[in-house]
């Protein structure tokens, strides 16, 4: 019945498996009619804490017992916190909370070109920022302009100019598409959606470099990779890289709310003037009291450890997979990208049926199997998985 009203009033702009979820408790959800299944996907890293986690449930059942509410016209008693506690996990000065992930870029590529013209001295209306192939940074028509997936860009121009696209992982490309003009890098330090695309070792210290030389912002897309998912808070972390601007969202709002923001020093983050940016639901109270939870959970450390050890352990059980189904594997942390060969089956009949028995998970891009538990899943439950995976394929 779910299935078949929303086939007829609903949009048709994504094509679920065959499941109708309606409850979730850690790594596990259960089905209308009492099947349970693991969950592989965690909403695409936004259930990075997995289903009703009972200190982010707490923390949410309070704030809507008080307030939920106000817009940025008044203070409320939460944002505060939230954004303070944000910062020291980030290590920047200053925090901007919006909604969406979408949300985050835009205010990020808002910030790099307002940067550009008042602090770096490029002429109005001549800004550039350089993206990568391969890259998702979300489905507004500003972003999808810079695709280059003629799936999420065809037939939704004109589009916005400014943009110059690169080669993922090339070093010297980018370099040589830097002009004076040129105000920010935007990039993924892991391309999620792409496939858990993990780009050379030193890549992302040179774009580094590349920003420093030529006083440019490094702009890191932390949405899917950031929070714990690639064993470490933030994945620019594993080449000791720090970004100008951190964006952020999926994880922080610990699959309760949806909850974005982003992050920088105040030489970036006071180009934002009262009237210059805003959002009514943005720094809202209820996501406010969410966040500052995943903040405080993140500060232990214990998921990001947690995040490397399993992640460890997924390696070694997926490096047993047939050989000959199995054209590469990428593994950054609890994060995976399972690239099939040709003589496997297609990726959306490998989740079909893994889904059929009782493990979810999503292709991508038609040759890719994503991988991205919830990271309180335990390593029996990976091995469980894998086996699933292996007779699926």
């Amino acid at each position: 019945m779910t299935i078949d009203l929303e086939d007829r009033f609903g949009a048709h702009n994504y094509h679920p498996l065959p499941v109708v979820l309606a409850h979730g408790e850690g790594a596990w959800v259960t089905d209308v009619e009492g099947r349970r299944y693991l969950d592989l996907l965690s909403a695409y890293s936004a259930m990075n804490f997995g289903h009703r986690h009972p200190r982010l449930i707490a923390a949410a059942h309070a704030q809507l017992d008080r307030l939920t509410l106000t817009s940025r016209a008044f203070h409320n008693d939460r944002l505060g916190r939230f954004v303070a506690d944000l910062a020291a996990l980030t290590g920047m000065d200053a925090v901007l909370p919006m909604n969406t992930g979408a949300e985050a870029v835009e205010t990020g590529i808002k910030a790099a070109r307002r940067w550009g013209y008042t602090r770096k001295g490029v002429p109005d209306g001549r800004a550039r920022v350089i993206v990568f192939d391969g890259n998702f940074h979300g489905r507004t028509t500003t972003i999808v302009g810079f695709s280059t997936d003629p799936v999420a860009r065809d037939g939704f121009g004109p589009f916005a100019p400014g943009f110059d696209v690169v080669p993922y992982g090339d070093a010297q490309a980018l370099e040589a598409a830097i002009t004076p003009d040129t105000v920010a890098v935007l990039a993924e330090p892991v391309q999620g959606e792409a496939g858990v695309l993990i780009p050379p070792p030193g890549w992302l210290a040179r774009v580094r470099e590349l920003c420093d030389e030529h006083r440019m912002l490094l702009i890191a897309d932390e949405i899917q990779s950031g929070l714990g998912r690639t064993g470490h808070t933030f994945a620019c972390e594993r080449e000791g890289v720090r970004p100008d601007v951190y964006l952020l969202g999926k994880a922080l709002g610990g699959g309760v709310v949806p909850l974005s923001a982003i992050a920088a020093d105040r030489e970036v983050m006071d180009v934002f003037t009262p009237g210059r940016h805003g959002s009514t639901f943005g720094g809202n109270p209820l996501a406010a009291a969410v966040g500052a939870e995943v903040v405080a959970m993140l500060a232990t450390g214990e998921w990001q450890d947690r995040a490397r050890r399993l992640g460890e352990h997924l390696a070694a059980a997926l490096a047993g997979l047939d050989p000959a189904k199995i054209k590469e594997i990428r593994v950054c942390g609890l994060w995976a990208g399972v690239e099939l060969s040709p003589d496997a089956p297609p990726a959306r009949v490998v989740c079909e049926r893994m889904a059929a028995a009782g493990v979810l998970c999503k292709e991508t891009h038609e040759t890719t199997v994503r991988i991205a538990p919830p990271l309180v899943i335990e390593s029996a439950e990976l091995d469980h998985a894998v086996g699933v995976l292996a007779a699926a394929l």
